[in-house]
């Protein structure tokens, strides 16, 4: 029960666990295409001219997180619509990954250091093609910005992926410029990660919600709270929860309740949910969202009955 696995894993008894969602993204049916058409490609010239590409723009590895994959698969089902919207071919990696963030923020860095190895020899021949990979969960895509290079200096393989990796709006703003993204005309407040304030920063993310006509409210709201596994921790609730209180929840409460709630950030919607019960969505959820609701002449390269059940409350 709950009660058993809180006590037993220190977790603050005051805290909701997340919900598994039904099915992890790499395990529907369109995940599955795209992680094999990840693996028809390895081995296969740089241009991949013998394989499937419905896009126009090149190919882009879409980076499966824990937290997209096994909690929130509707954040990578998004976007997928976003970028094959763009003109991108969407690729999956073929096998199980991490960023090893888990290993790297309980100090355990040989291990960090072991799984980064592994995720880069998944993607070698794509990083030594100059290949994309698009981080959705601003933790991880930092960890291959900042902490890899960090953890593994004389690896250029690690350095190529520091490179090539790109936040959503870093990729759709700097590969596809002349793309317009689907109007969406709804107000948001937008809770900046941490980690994405820390390294990769939020201007192509501003420019892309301008572009998109998102009235949007960036707060200066600091941390939300959670910060990881510390605000599920036992005795660390009161403290998560007072940083969250500085500004971020009592915006959040006081919002009409028309308005988005916007945070790439799985933690920073978890502590939304938790402590104000109102449904905050990744950036991609929200392009997806006007793309179904302001198709673009042509239709949008979405896939809709391979969509995961929306989380949209």
């Amino acid at each position: 029960t709950a009660p058993l696995l809180k006590r037993l894993g220190g977790i603050a008894p005051e805290r909701s666990l997340p919900a598994f969602a039904e099915e992890p993204f790499t395990a529907s049916d369109r995940g599955r295409r795209l992680t094999q058409r990840f693996s028809k490609a390895i081995g296969a010239e740089a241009d991949r001219s013998d394989l499937d590409q419905p896009g126009d723009r090149g190919r882009v590895i879409l980076w499966p997180d824990t937290f997209s994959n096994y909690f929130h698969p509707s954040v990578l089902a998004s976007a997928v619509d976003v970028l094959e919207a763009a003109g991108f071919t969407v690729e999956v990696p073929h096998e199980p990954v991490c960023c090893g963030l888990t290993w790297i923020s309980t100090g355990q860095l040989r291990t960090a250091k072991r799984v980064l190895r592994h995720t880069v020899s998944v993607l070698r021949d794509d990083l030594r093609a100059g290949t994309p990979v698009v981080g959705l969960e601003p933790s991880c895509t930092a960890v291959f910005r900042s902490d890899g290079p960090e953890l593994l200096p004389g690896d250029e393989d690690v350095r190529r992926l520091a490179h090539q990796t790109r936040t959503l709006a870093e990729l759709l703003r700097g590969r596809a410029p002349d793309w317009r993204p689907p109007h969406v005309d709804v107000d948001a407040i937008v809770q900046t990660h941490c980690h994405q304030h820390a390294v990769m920063g939020t201007k192509p993310d501003d420019e892309l919600l301008e572009a998109a006509g998102v009235d949007a409210d960036r707060l200066g709201s600091g941390c939300c709270g959670l910060a990881g596994n510390f605000g599920f921790e036992r005795g660390h609730y009161d403290v998560s929860v007072g940083a969250a209180e500085r500004v971020l929840l009592p915006r959040v409460r006081d919002a009409e309740a028309s308005t988005v709630v916007l945070a790439d950030g799985f933690s920073c919607r978890t502590q939304v949910e938790q402590e104000t019960g109102r449904h905050a969505v990744h950036l991609a959820e929200l392009l997806a969202r006007g793309l179904r609701e302001n198709p673009p002449p042509g239709g949008a390269h979405t896939d809709q009955h391979d969509h995961p059940r929306s989380e949209e409350k």
